[in-house]
């Protein structure tokens, strides 16, 4: 799954290039805070107020958004993940939607603006009244999956969870 990104600045709309792992928005040069309004398929959700938000694919769960306390989202599901940075509400908490969701998220801190980061690779600055746009993009992508491998290998091996289940510890010492 791809996420598709828009900025609408003013008038103007910008089509940003479909995005396989993460959209970041985070407070620019300043360290301020961030006042991000959500809306969900046109209705209002909440106004996230904090360091900013990720917003991810199954596939970009286990980057920045886990790092950000974020939730492991198995391969499978075309899922989007929210996730806020340092919310300055406890209430605000990852949200998990379905593909099918459509996202605004409006800028409206009041400095100098956020940056919009696009795969940790492409960086775009937004200022108060900017909204971005994501929703799954019509592209896909597919990955490679290791036929030695499972997925749930490969995050044991990465996260350091061990590599034995309880049983075969005592078969293995017997």
């Amino acid at each position: 799954m791809m996420l598709d990104v828009s900025i609408k600045h003013g008038r103007i709309i910008t089509n940003v290039d479909d995005v396989l792992n993460d959209v970041v928005i985070n407070r620019g040069s300043l360290s301020r805070m961030n006042e991000l309004e959500m809306a969900v398929n046109d209705k209002y959700l909440t106004t996230y107020k904090g360091d900013g938000l990720i917003i991810s694919t199954p596939t970009g769960s286990t980057a920045y958004s886990l790092s950000a306390g974020g939730p492991i989202v198995f391969p499978g599901k075309d899922l989007i993940i929210i996730n806020p940075i340092c919310p300055h509400t406890l209430t605000n908490r990852p949200i998990i939607f379905s593909e099918d969701f459509n996202l605004k998220i409006t800028l409206w801190s009041k400095d100098k603006g956020a940056m919009l980061t696009l795969d940790g690779q492409e960086a775009h600055k937004i200022v108060s009244g900017d909204v971005v746009t994501i929703k799954k993009s019509k592209h896909v992508t597919t990955l490679v999956l290791s036929p030695y491998r499972s997925y749930g290998q490969i995050l044991r091996s990465k996260l350091g969870w061990g590599d034995l289940p309880p049983g075969a510890r005592k078969k293995k010492n017997a």
